[in-house]
């Protein structure tokens, strides 16, 4: 009986925890999947990357209240992750504390 409560405790807590805004894999350097709103320009350029230097990996968007924070897998090198930072649209991801003017 116990177990059973550790384990759904453990499950829940992994839900509540682990909830990126976008999640994007790839393998050899082909976009597989895509889960969340991945605006079309940063689309675009994710496959010139993928296209140009072939890799596997995880890329997830996590929306913090100072803006999008992005996380890689260990598998994607160093400087794959550095173009994909140049080319990614802070400003198509709003933070938590902006707030929509109307008039």
């Amino acid at each position: 009986m116990w177990y059973l409560i550790i384990v759904a405790a453990v499950v829940i807590t992994w839900l509540v925890l682990d909830r990126p805004i976008l999640k994007i894999q790839f393998k050899n350097g082909k976009l597989t999947s895509i889960k969340g709103h991945c605006p079309p320009t940063f689309k675009h350029h994710l496959k010139d990357i993928g296209d140009s230097e072939p890799f596997d990996g995880m890329v997830k968007v996590y929306q913090l209240r100072t803006g999008a924070k992005l996380v890689f897998s260990t598998q994607v090198p160093k400087k794959i992750q550095q173009r994909i930072r140049n080319v990614f649209p802070h400003q198509g991801f709003k933070t938590l504390n902006q707030k929509v003017k109307s008039r």
